[in-house]
């Protein structure tokens, strides 16, 4: 009997490209929401906001990985979520893994506080492996070079069958202060944010499986444009290359201020709107791609060997 050999299969598409941002100016915006007393308002707003959807996923984690916990502002929600969870904080800033271990405790409501004291949060380099059932990283993606490369170590991060979930600014987010900036012919106000469905193919690229995206938009308003800049201050800075080269004068700020109450008002205030950009996956068991010749990892086939499916 005469076989034909199986195609190899299709090479991926190459995933999105890495989003153009100024590295030095980008640590300097990190180290500086790092040193704030809070995370940032709306940080916590949105950290409500995706706790909520914990309760469409079956699952129920013991092991969590609080993804820069400081600045995403979600430990309690994590913990009213999962109170009988360990959840360990992952601080990519070294200076924020020495924080003191009050600023770490869980709520007084939760037994998490009683049954041990909160562990000392992780650098990045130090989480283990297919440790964690859960990863969760409240607006911390747009605060990277590379959103893929972080998707990875999460990734790695996961036992199988665990799960992801994260929140993040899209494009649409200070549209119309970056069209302000167009119209004066000044260079952008900040640099690009991924569309959610680069952020879906980047999940697939980086191994997660059933990817679910979807955003909303919340709406900010302040009394004036300084109350407004003030605020943007506090939620991150300009990291576009192609940013001014020095700093600005007075005159422009005033300028600037300016500018924000006459083409930003509602209801006579200034107004900005954030898109913000929900995800979430799973890390699938391990599947060989259909080759005329396969290599599989002998880990890979106890993981598929002894893994039940995951609830859905």
């Amino acid at each position: 009997m005469s076989t034909t050999p199986l195609a190899p299969a299709a090479p991926a598409p190459e995933p999105p490209a890495a989003r153009p941002v100024d590295l030095r100016a980008l640590a300097h915006v990190v180290a500086r929401l790092n040193r704030a007393p809070e995370a940032p308002w709306l940080h916590g707003v949105v950290a409500r906001r995706m706790a909520e959807r914990l309760a469409v996923v079956r699952l129920k984690p013991e092991r969590v990985l609080d993804w820069a916990a400081f600045v995403g502002g979600g430990r309690q929600g994590l913990a009213q979520a999962y109170p009988g969870a360990r959840i360990v904080a992952v601080e990519p800033e070294p200076a924020r893994r020495d924080a003191p271990a009050s600023a770490l405790r869980q709520p007084w409501w939760s037994p998490a506080r009683w049954a041990a004291p909160a562990p000392r949060p992780l650098a990045p380099a130090d989480v283990p492996a297919g440790g964690a059932q859960l990863v969760w990283a409240n607006m911390c993606l747009h605060a990277v070079a590379d959103p893929q490369a972080l998707m990875a170590r999460w990734h790695t991060a996961l036992q199988t069958e665990g799960f992801l979930m994260f929140s993040t600014l899209g494009p649409g987010s200070l549209a119309p202060l970056r069209a302000l900036y167009a119209r004066q012919g000044w260079p952008p106000p900040f640099a690009p944010f991924v569309d959610m469905h680069d952020l879906g193919d980047m999940l697939v690229h980086a191994g997660f499986a059933d990817p679910v995206m979807d955003q909303e938009t919340i709406t900010l308003t302040w009394a004036d444009g300084p109350a407004l800049l003030r605020e943007l201050r506090t939620l991150g800075g300009n990291m576009d290359p192609s940013r001014h080269a020095g700093l600005r004068t007075p005159r422009w700020r005033q300028q600037l201020q300016t500018r924000l109450q006459a083409e930003c008002a509602q209801d006579g205030r200034v107004a900005l709107p954030f898109e913000i950009v929900y995800g979430h996956a799973f890390k699938p068991v391990p599947r060989p791609r259909v080759a005329a010749s396969t290599a599989i990892a002998v880990e890979d086939l106890r993981t598929m060997a002894r893994t039940p499916r995951r609830p859905s």
